[in-house]
């Protein structure tokens, strides 16, 4: 069995990664208000890249100024970001990972009070019980206009100096509205038949290839089931077959939990794993803490393993993995213990949020 803390290198770059450890993307809502770097959520990123993760993410960046989700949002979309994303990407690099930045667009979680102005949506969305217009249906040229954007971000990012992107469509945002059939009830090119809401990730993907080189790693993250809006398991492995089609170099399953059984005893790693091509690298996450963790998540089929929780008191966990017996220790931890991780207190703060992560 090949071990996590085994190298990887991908089939159509060459790109090399020196294990298997691959930190998700998560909020931290440490950015300033325009979008740029703070200097720490830089040291937060380039502690755990010079503990030892083979792939670093950063948390989730806007591509459109009104896309922004949450206060601390990290921005993609102007050229001011582009000397924070320099000096990111550069000590990064200088510490040994693999670095990919996510973008996406909040689309209808996008609020008002952050962007001044009604979310978008695929579709007209209104609140069940007071008929409220809670999101604008996108017109057709709106769309257009934002796979543009996400191109030009990527752009930005390579420019940069990362070595690739991952576009989140993932847990609800833009792009699974577009998947969901509950949040798209198009009649156009972009809705209706699965093939048709796939368009627009589709287009994404097509066009941050365009402008960006061939070198320049892409990574595709996906909700395997999102019942709120619409999204199904059946529907997501079609999407995950069209998607491994395309000129794609990894795949992320966004898994909250990977340890949970279907219906059929199976989990929703190894379910997918069939539909992904050996020449794609295949990320699963979700509740992963132990060397045992990682080895059973490999062994599901997944070549990278993700985590998010783990890393953030943890920053050297892809060294522990060396570890068979590897198994740190868990929440909740001290406001102290994550200082020395590299948080900053508003990180600290985001985090005492999560129910028995911070210790009173």
């Amino acid at each position: 069995m090949v071990e996590p803390s085994a190298e990887y290198t991908f089939q159509r770059t060459g790109h090399c990664s020196r294990n298997r450890a691959f930190l998700a993307a998560m909020t931290n809502k440490q950015s300033n208000e325009d979008g740029t770097l703070t200097q720490e959520e830089i040291s937060w990123l380039t502690r755990r890249s010079r503990d030892g993760f083979g792939i670093i993410t950063t948390a989730a960046a806007h591509v459109c100024e009104l896309g922004k989700g949450w206060k601390g949002e990290m921005g993609v979309w102007s050229d001011n970001h582009g000397p924070g994303l320099k000096k990111l990407a550069s000590g990064l690099k200088n510490d040994g990972s693999l670095n990919l930045v996510q973008i996406f667009h909040g689309g209808m979680k996008a609020p008002s009070e952050l962007n001044s102005r009604i979310p978008v949506c695929p579709s007209e969305m209104l609140e069940k019980s007071t008929g409220e217009l809670v999101a604008r249906k996108l017109e057709l040229e709106e769309i257009y206009e934002l796979i543009e954007k996400f191109g030009d971000a990527a752009k930005r990012c390579e420019e940069a100096g990362f070595d690739g992107v991952e576009i989140h469509g993932a847990h609800s945002y833009l792009i699974s509205q577009f998947l969901g059939l509950k949040t798209n009830r198009r009649s156009d090119e972009f809705g209706g038949s699965l093939e048709n809401r796939f368009r627009f990730l589709k287009e994404i993907i097509l066009n941050v290839r365009k402008k960006t080189s061939d070198k320049f790693l892409i990574s595709v993250r996906i909700s395997p089931k999102i019942g709120t809006i619409g999204i199904s398991i059946e529907d997501s492995i079609e999407v995950s077959k069209m998607l491994c089609k395309m000129n794609i170099d990894m795949f992320h399953l966004s898994c909250w939990n990977a340890f949970e059984k279907l219906e059929d005893g199976q989990n929703l790693t190894a379910l997918f794993r069939p539909f992904i091509p050996q020449s794609i690298a295949y990320i699963s996450t979700g509740a992963i803490w132990s060397t045992d963790d990682a080895r059973w998540l490999m062994q599901q089929g997944a070549d990278f393993v993700g985590v998010a929780r783990v890393a953030i008191a943890h920053p050297d966990w892809a060294k522990g993995l060396q570890d068979s017996r590897y198994n740190p220790k868990r929440q909740p931890f001290t406001r102290d213990e994550l200082l020395e991780a590299d948080l900053s207190p508003v990180f600290v703060d985001y985090m005492s949020q999560w129910k028995g992560f911070v210790s009173k």
